[in-house]
């Protein structure tokens, strides 16, 4: 049997969660190297799928095939493309500087890094399977350990974050299990395969793709999320302990747009064009609300947390474009975007660890007292606002490039959110930033290595991609031309 790196990728971390329930409580030191191995483990294995990955194949690569429960056709199916092997590697990066960030975490660390080493294994999983039933159990999989990640170790309103979070989640889990169900029984032999599903040997009809359609887009509405559905998103990252909010930006909004991407538009696509508009009206919905609210924060973290509704407004927009140039732009939206977000997350983090508070009215001149910490916000402030040079504006633009034709009057007026983000990211930075030293801060701190540590990685890759787009779009573009080709050759213009 070949090597199975991707079993490697998603249970290392599942191994080390089970070490560290093996370890004296007491011993924190031990539980934190183990925590650290074995997220660096699956990082350090999704490399040489990265550098092994074929760019010119549009099939599933590394395929790990075995029956799991014969008797319903239920399979353990994992496989990569170039949807996905990206998301794997932002996934395993984002997972290993969480856990190093986490180190800060001074209470009941034992189950923290359980949960959180559980919480990565599903998400790992999540853009691996290529069965239905499988996805379903990596997508539930991760539900359990946010909802005590919050819970336990978040803020004052913790409970009441993490019940809504827990609650909203389940909702939309429910509406894609129907979903599931009824893709299952409609298919001939039976079969929970994404693979066969798209591949539409037994064409569905559009009334029955309708509905399974919608159930679909509540469940990936969710998470995206996707207005009115986003209520849970602000509270969960206010009161989420900053790691936590690292993944829950970086990775958790991204499973709702891969759902989009690897089950919704594959598998029901004339649906996926019958809702088009609609689409690109949620998307745009997402970018100017998103950035009007995120304007009027006080709190840091909020703030950043609205801009994250924004930025996945484009996601939803490229992906209503139903062109490849749309696709390409949304899917290194998502990439972009785990980058820049999860990096302002630990940036909040280091601040609020020296301040114990959040208020952007509070700042002020510390870009004197703390200039090494001044550049880096400074580097991905201007990333999230999309200059020129940088990861965000090349996923955006491409994202308006590919609707435009499609929705002229939308991709104009979505144009609007630009404006708006780059008006509050800057506000955010006078205030924080410049201006005379508020005394209670003459004594604060710069950034520290560990810290360093955490964000260079993250630099890096945005400069790189915003200058040299092709690292990630020479991964994605034939698996995303290939599905442009699966999808209904029609024409659509509003």
């Amino acid at each position: 049997m070949p090597f199975s790196i991707l079993s490697c990728i998603i249970f290392l971390p599942l191994l080390g969660a089970l070490l560290v329930l093996a370890t004296p409580k007491k011993n924190i030191g031990l539980i934190k190297t183990i925590a650290t191995l074995s997220t660096a483990a699956a990082l350090l294995f999704s490399l040489p799928l990265m550098f092994k990955f074929s760019l010119f194949s549009p099939v599933m690569q590394f395929q790990e095939k075995l029956p799991w429960i014969p008797q319903i056709n239920v399979w353990y199916h994992l496989g990569v493309d170039g949807i996905s092997i990206g998301l794997v590697f932002l996934t395993a990066l984002l997972g290993f500087l969480a856990c190093v960030a986490s180190y800060g975490i001074n209470t009941r660390q034992k189950e923290y890094f359980f949960f959180y080493l559980l919480l990565t294994t599903g998400m790992l999983g999540t853009f691996m399977a290529l069965d239905l039933f499988l996805f379903y159990v990596f997508w539930e999989i991760v539900l359990v350990p946010m909802y005590f990640l919050i819970g336990i170790w978040g803020g004052p309103r913790k409970e009441y974050a993490a019940i809504k979070f827990f609650l909203y989640t389940l909702a939309g889990s429910v509406f894609m299990l129907l979903g599931i169900l009824a893709l299952y029984f409609t298919s001939a032999p039976h079969t929970f395969n994404m693979l066969e599903l798209a591949a539409g040997n037994r064409p569905l009809a559009l009334s029955f793709q309708i509905p399974v359609f919608i159930a679909f887009y509540l469940g990936f509405a969710v998470k995206v999320p996707i207005f009115p559905f986003h209520t849970w998103l602000p509270d969960a990252h206010v009161e989420a302990p900053t790691p936590i909010s690292v993944l829950l930006a970086g990775i958790l909004l991204k499973m709702g747009a891969y759902g989009f991407f690897r089950i919704s538009f594959p598998i029901l696509k004339e649906a996926a064009y019958y809702f088009a508009l609609p689409f690109a009206v949620m998307g745009l919905i997402n970018i100017v609300y998103g950035a009007f609210v995120a304007m009027t924060q006080t709190d840091f973290k909020k703030m950043v947390a609205y801009s994250s509704v924004s930025h996945m407004g484009f996601v939803i927009l490229g992906l209503a474009s139903m062109t490849m140039t749309g696709f390409n732009g949304a899917l290194l939206q998502m990439l972009s975007h785990g980058l820049i977000s999860g990096a302002m997350f630990l940036l909040v983090g280091v601040l609020y660890d020296r301040a114990h508070t959040r208020n952007l009215d509070e700042f002020g001149g510390l870009g004197v007292k703390m200039p090494v910490y001044a550049g880096i916000l400074a580097v991905f402030t201007f990333a999230s606002l999309g200059l020129p040079g940088l990861s965000g504006f090349v996923s955006e633009f491409l994202s308006l490039l590919g609707a435009y034709p499609v929705f002229k009057i939308i991709t104009i007026i979505s144009t609007l959110g630009i404006i708006i983000t780059a008006s509050y990211f800057l506000y955010m930075l006078q205030r924080v930033l410049l201006g005379s030293l508020n005394e209670k801060w003459a004594a604060i701190t710069d950034i520290n290595k560990r810290e360093l540590c955490t964000l260079i990685p993250l630099m890096l890759l945005v400069i790189a991609i915003g200058v040299y787009p092709l690292i990630a779009l020479k991964y994605q573009a034939v698996s995303i031309n290939a599905l442009i080709q699966k999808l209904v050759p029609r024409q659509i213009s509003f």
